[in-house]
Formats: C-alpha cells, structure tokens, sequence
C-alpha cells in the first residue's frame, strides 16, 4: 500500500490547525549515528547473519553510479526584506543520464512519467559550461592575486587592481547564475524516476505478473455480508458519527474492532521481531522537504499528503517517510548493516480521486494504523533483501489463513522511488474480489541519494590517503527497502469478511487470540 509519487500541479491539500510557527530548515551535516541500545524484558531481539550476494546485478544505475560532489543545504540569506529558502541537493548523477540517455528516456516512458529529459539535459549541459567559465575566472582572478605579491610600478599596480575588480564582479554575477541553474537542474531532475529491474513487467497494472497464489476462497453455506453490514450487526464501527465530526472517510471503531486493532498491531511486531527488525514509533508530522527526498509529492492536484497550513510540515501518509529520515545526513558503520526497522504509526492520506463502491467502507480511508518495515542494506544485497521482505508479508497472511496471490506490479504502476515493488492482494468475499493489502519495494538508492544516507566500507581504499587523512574507503550510498506487514483496516476487513458464520458472530484467527485477551470470537451482542 505505498504511498504514490505525484509530480505537478500547483494545488495544497491543507489541514487549518492552530498557528505553528514555521521551523528554519536543517542544515545538512554528515555525523556518525550513534545507536543505543534496545533493551525489551519481553522479547529478544535477534539478528540474522549477512546474506549472501544478489545473484544477478542490479540495474537501477540512472541514480546510483557515483555521483558529482554531494551538496547540501545552506542557511537562508536575506536581500532586502525577501529571504531567499534554501534547496536541498540531491546526488543525482547528472553525467550518467546524459551518457545514457535512450536507457532513461525507455525508463521514462515505461513509467508512464512526466520527467522531462531533455531540459535535464540541456540545463545539465549548461551548468558544465558555465562552471567551466567560472573556473576560468577563478584562475585568472588567482593569477592576478599572485601578480600583485610582488613589487611593483604604482600605474602596473592600479591596473591589476581594477583588473581583479572586474574579475570580481563578473565572477559574482557568474555564481549567482551557476547556483540558480543548478536549482533549476535539480528541481527538474529530481522528477526522474527511479530505473527498473530487468525483470518488471512493462506496461499498465494489468501487465502485473503473478508470482505466487495462497489457499482458496472461503466456501460459506449461507448468504455472506460485506464488513460494513458485518460492523453495523456487530457494533464495530461508527462511519455515520465520524462523519459528522470529521468527515466522509473517517471511522470510530468500537469494542472487539479496537482489540482487533491492538492484537493486530502486537502480534504484528512480535512476529517481525523475531526477524531481527528493531520496533519504531515514529513522528507523524515530518517536514515537507523529508517527504520530497523520500520521493513523494507534497503538493499537486491528487497529492496524497496532507499538508499543514502556515507551516513547512506534512502529516504523513506512511512510516516509511519518518524512518527514511532517521538517519539522514549520516555515514554509518558499515558493521551496522542491515539496518531493520518495524515502525508503527497513523497514515494519513487525502486519497484523492479515490471514488465508488470498491473503495466504501474500511477499504480506503483518510486515517489508519500500520506497521511498515524498512531495511537500509548495502547495494548488492537489496534483491535479497527484497525478497525477505516478501516472505516475511506472505508468512504473516497465511498464518491468518488467508486466500491471497503475490503480483510483481507491472512498470506504469511503479511509484517514482521503486526499482521493483511486490503486491499482496486478499480475497475479500464481502467485496467478491482480491483487494491490495500490502506491498514490498526496493527503492535501491534512490532515497539515500536524496536524504544523504550512506556507509563506509570496512575495507581500506586501494588509492593513496590524502595527507593527514586514514587509508578510508569512500562513502557509499545504501539501499533503502519498505513493505507493509500490516495495514489495519483493510487487515479488518479481511478478517471479519472471511472469518462470518452463520449466526452473524465471527471467528478470531488462532494466532491473535493471545493478543486480544484469548477472545475467540465476536459475537452479535445481545439486546
């Protein structure tokens, strides 16, 4: 259930809340990240061993060749009485999308896109020569420095002066040109998406492969309901209240949905710790530049992100933003990797355009709880990684007794930052169809080039140190993956959809039981 990237269009989904004053933007440091310690009494952590390497390359080079120096924020300087904000830099390897042009315009493309590479190209054409005229300048202006040490004649004296002025101003006026075309290049680079794996399927959503197909449809001898009837019957939910107090796509849920709720995301993060992933509440306003170097829009006609009024923050529509950012700006250890992360928080979603009966109910709201897990791994083993997380989701569901297929999603529905992404879909009676429920992406690094995430090889470097600096391996930028272990709501409606009776009560899977206080079933309440 990611989060979409949605470029263009200029139109803010606001919330009006209390005045917040606006935060000045961080400045972009690199700092060792020191990790403390997690102590649970109640469960302990393990971690698996590294794995093996991926046993085929990845591809996704557009955004992760080496890149041109990393950049970074600066603070806000003021002219006048205007304050001109500061831009954040992405890595991008601008040389290598030139140099490999037609494979990122086929990319583009099959992405049903709206990246436009031919200005990336013309505008990274025009940085080159105009930082070339910059240092032509910079050359000269340092020989007529070096000229004015010596002794000499006053007239021979003034006119290098008033030659160094003149190389002065001009190279100002170049600068200030540079670093506006730079902006430029990167505001529209950064709509490039991410490349693809060799192996995703092109086309639309009905392109999607199958990749596996769990149980089979419940048979039920009675006539079913869907979880709406289920949840009136049974006094789960509230929508009618809701949306009077909040409007249409909010929900209260009521007695056995809320230790539902509670069982669902417990049991959830019992069964991923076990797995070696390290548990996460996370912050649910996160700044508005954080959400754009995870690859998200925040702003445009059918953003998903709801924005907050008078500030530069954004709720957020998935975990996967606030614990991308945790570590932004940092080199780790490469003895830290992998880095495993189950982050549990509200979404919050304007779900934009989303109409119709398929989508009524508990299947597509404004508001939900998830537990999301997110890997930060070295390059060559995020296919692998990627494919723990799958199994992990497909573990999870069919401990559930769930009927589900796994799809390898074709390339048009790919958001920006995935290089491959992986769907579970559920068979939900009540709806007489499979609905998503979860999905797994390898974003490679096309987020740690935006949040500034990278590692340092344990292995020294071959080439010569530099003076007073230890024989260290460069920095290199990890793989960032995300998947969902547990959408709440469309996990409900799974549950109550599949698990009816007869009676109108419904069963409660065996494996939530001793999170909900050993309740084995719902029943209708009695009058």
């Amino acid at each position: 259930m990611g989060l979409q990237s949605c470029i263009g269009g200029t139109t803010l989904q606001t919330l009006k809340l209390a005045s917040i004053p606006t935060l000045s933007s961080s400045r972009l440091v690199s700092r060792p990240v020191q990790l403390k310690a997690l102590t649970l009494d109640f469960f302990l952590l393990s971690r698996h061993g590294r794995s093996r390497r991926s046993p085929f390359p990845l591809l996704a080079r557009a955004l992760s060749a080496p890149a041109i120096a990393f950049q970074t924020e600066t603070p806000p300087e003021e002219k006048g009485n205007a304050v001109v904000k500061p831009q954040w830099k992405a890595a991008i390897d601008f040389k290598w999308i030139r140099e490999n042009k037609e494979a990122v315009a086929v990319n583009i493309r099959n992405r049903n896109s709206n990246a436009n590479l031919e200005a990336v190209i013309e505008l990274y054409d025009k940085m080159s020569n105009l930082q070339k005229e910059v240092e032509r300048l910079r050359g000269e202006r340092n020989v007529v420095a070096n000229k004015m040490k010596g002794k000499l004649e006053p007239s021979e004296r003034q006119r290098l002066i008033e030659e160094g002025k003149n190389l002065k101003e001009g190279l100002a006026t170049l600068e200030e040109d540079l670093l506006k075309l730079t902006d430029e290049l990167q505001q529209e680079a950064q709509g490039i998406p991410n490349m693809t794996h060799p192996d995703v399927p092109i086309g639309g959503e009905d392109c999607s492969v199958i990749r596996k197909k769990v149980g089979s449809p419940p048979q039920f001898g009675f006539q079913i309901k869907d979880h709406l009837q289920l949840g009136k019957e049974l006094d789960l939910f509230d929508f009618d209240a809701a949306a009077e107090v909040s409007g249409s796509k909010f929900y209260y849920l009521k007695n056995e949905a809320v230790m539902l709720e509670m069982g669902l995301i417990n049991w959830t993060l019992s069964e991923v710790m076990k797995k070696g992933f390290i548990p996460l509440t996370t912050p649910e306003i996160v700044r508005s530049s954080v959400v754009e170097k995870c690859g998200f829009q925040p702003r445009g006609a059918n953003t998903q992100v709801y924005s907050i009024e008078g500030s530069d923050q954004c709720l957020i529509g998935t975990a996967e933003i606030p614990v991308g950012g945790i570590h932004m700006d940092s080199i780790l250890a490469e003895s830290l990797l992998p880095l495993k992360y189950a982050a549990f928080s509200h979404c919050f979603r304007t779900e934009a355009g989303a109409a119709g009966a398929a989508t009524r109910g508990l299947y597509r709201v404004h508001q939900f709880s998830k537990v999301e897990m997110f890997v930060l791994c070295r390059p060559e083993e995020s296919d692998l990684y990627h494919e723990e997380l799958i199994k992990i989701e497909e573990d999870l569901f069919s401990s559930l007794g769930l009927h589900y297929k796994t799809l390898d999603m074709a390339s048009g529905d790919l958001g920006a930052p995935a290089y491959r992404k992986f769907d579970v879909e559920a068979w939900m009676p009540g709806l007489e169809r499979f609905g998503e429920i979860s999905s797994a992406s390898n974003c490679t690094d096309y987020q740690s080039r935006r949040l500034g995430i990278r590692y340092r090889p344990s292995e020294p470097s071959s080439a010569s140190p530099k003076k007073g600096k230890a024989n260290l391996a460069p920095p290199r930028f990890v793989h960032t993956l995300n998947a969902t272990a547990c959408a709440v709501p469309r996990m409900i409606v799974c549950l109550l959809e599949n698990y009816q009776q007869e009676d109108g009560s419904v069963t409660i899977p065996e494996p939530l039981r001793p999170f909900m206080g050993g309740l084995e079933i719902i029943a209708p309440k009695s009058r």
